[in-house]
């Protein structure tokens, strides 16, 4: 497989994960309106959603940013030193792809305050 259409799966992927969060989040707003919104159980249940699509948006940015590196990677000659590749990483938006350190571990790490974004 190509560089370039590796980038354009990746894209398409998310693609494909936001479009399949467009009506769970039409339900959360609904539930928000809603007097059933006062029940606790409810409440907990739209917290958990939420944080569910905060997972999907980190996701979806992480595709984003792997395609746009790997179309700047398919932009390098073969003999181009690893620090060309590093830079690249570098510029990335998200740590754990920016921060050689942090890759991978995204999951294990404690998260804020949930927002509706």
């Amino acid at each position: 497989m190509s560089l370039q259409k590796l980038a354009r799966e990746l894209d398409e992927t998310a693609r494909q994960s936001a479009v399949m969060l467009e009506g769970i989040t039409e339900a959360l707003e609904l539930l928000t309106e809603a007097s059933v919104g006062k029940d606790a159980s409810v409440r907990q249940a739209m917290m958990m959603i939420i944080t569910a699509l905060q997972g999907q948006d980190r996701i979806e940015q992480r595709c984003r940013n792997m395609a746009l590196a790997t179309r700047q990677f398919s932009l390098l000659p073969p003999t181009a030193p690893e620090s060309v590749y590093d830079e690249i990483w570098q510029s990335l938006t998200l740590d754990e792809l920016r921060v050689p350190a942090l890759s991978g571990v995204a999951a294990n790490q404690v998260h804020g305050e949930i927002e509706l974004f």
